[in-house]
């Protein structure tokens, strides 16, 4: 008999789900419940067992429905259903991108333990790290994503603690400056000491993922996700997601389980409708980036487009990591008008079809101002070094008609 391994865009429209458990239905339902029934004394107690970490899932046991604060139908077919595109053997939902990351945070570090951060990164991740983690001891480190290998690894030598993790997001959040995740492993596994924990590398693939990159495929032990963004589509639906090996997901679930920041059954449901039509989303947003970067690079009211299609050869390392990460350029552009915050309003206040709004990835073309809006938390002296200025916009294109896109950036830049 023929088989065949299908794609994951074939397989988002079934996997995971079997429609004979429901009536018949074609699409999974929303199960809007918030507990579900043992058929015995016995089964109650086995999954508890699992859930709480009590005890490893014995050959081909699966944790059972408990509690919709622990795992729901429409939660693990989504899970299911993301790990394909990663490759990754589990997946935990979240009631958002900042409750995935910061989950992670709490249950890999402690005090005394060092975290190796690159830079930019999204505002409130900084924010959460910078100002948040050291009240707990925890040292961090930052490095840029022009740091050498032998630069990364001095400022971690001189730093006071054991290195517990490296958190990275690349392409970084709004400069589009790309980090060598390979590399970043082989900087944990060089810190890494016997008898410790494992020095963990966790990515926000939020920008180009889950399509155009697979940070687990470079030695990534966690790919993380605004699900918000680019998973959910459609400016509806809050949430984020956790991907990695069953041993580290299985302590990610378990601290999930006690700090109750699981999705629901409704997020889970519209993550499972937007799955469908991931790829046709993202492909179209990619074509239509490439027609509005040929046009602000010609247009003398810009002076710099950040855009990964641009990047070249002689743009050495970027040009190298972007070759070997990445299967497309994405969607997310960033460009710095001649001027500053004043030239930077006019054209924000002026636009008419794009929409000035702070998230990304959606159906709908968003645009905001990096310095005074998802960075505005970010200390001044740091954003100076990450050239985050007043004169930069950030633009997620859409899937609209491109050249409606165009008009729309082109009208407003006149009304400088």
């Amino acid at each position: 008999m023929e088989t065949r391994s299908f794609s994951p865009e074939s397989l988002m429209m079934s996997y995971g789900y079997n429609p004979h458990l429901s009536e018949g239905a074609i699409k999974c339902p929303i199960f809007q419940t918030s507990t579900f029934v043992f058929k015995n004394a016995e089964e109650g107690k086995a999954y508890f067992e699992i859930a709480y970490g009590l005890r490893d899932k014995k050959e081909k046991e699966e944790l059972g429905l408990i509690y919709s604060r622990i795992n729901n139908p429409d939660l693990e077919i989504l899970e299911n259903r993301l790990t394909l595109w990663d490759g990754a053997e589990d997946c935990a939902v979240f009631e958002s991108g900042m409750s995935a990351i910061t989950t992670v945070f709490l249950e890999f570090l402690k005090p005394n333990d060092i975290i190796l951060v690159s830079s930019p990164l999204y505002g409130g991740t900084d924010h959460f790290i910078t100002h948040f983690l050291p009240k707990f001891g925890i040292k961090v480190v930052e490095f840029s994503p022009f740091d050498t290998e032998e630069e990364i690894i001095k400022k971690v030598e001189i730093s006071e603690g054991n290195l517990a993790m490296v958190y990275l997001e690349t392409p970084a959040n709004p400069t589009n400056t790309l980090i060598d995740i390979a590399m970043c492993r082989k900087i944990a596994d060089r810190f890494q000491k016997d008898g410790h924990d494992k020095v963990i590398v966790a990515v926000d693939n939020t920008y180009m993922g889950p399509l155009w990159q697979h940070p687990l495929k470079f030695g990534a032990d966690f790919s993380i996700y605004s699900a918000t963004k680019y998973i959910g589509g459609h400016s509806d639906v809050i949430a984020g997601a956790v991907l990695g090996n069953k041993p580290l997901m299985g302590r990610i679930k378990v601290l999930r389980t006690f700090l109750g920041n699981m999705a629901g059954p409704w997020t889970g449901w519209l993550l499972l409708r937007s799955l469908e039509t991931l790829k046709v989303r993202m492909e179209q947003q990619a074509n239509n980036a490439l027609k509005v970067v040929e046009f602000l690079q010609s247009n003398d009211k810009i002076e710099k487009v950040y855009f990964l299609g641009l990047l070249e050869e002689k743009d050495g390392e970027q040009f190298e990591i972007y070759k070997k990460q990445y299967s497309s350029a994405g969607a997310m552009i960033a460009f710095d008008l001649k001027g500053g915050e004043k030239e930077a309003f006019v054209f924000l206040n002026n636009l008419k079809l794009i929409k000035l709004a702070v998230s990304l990835g959606s159906t709908e073309s968003l645009v905001e101002h990096p310095a005074t809006m998802t960075h505005a938390g970010v200390d001044i002296e740091h954003k100076k070094r990450m050239n985050i200025t007043d004169k930069m916009i950030r633009l997620s294109v859409g899937v609209e008609n491109y050249s409606d896109i165009i008009w729309d950036i082109e009208q407003a830049l006149n009304s400088i």
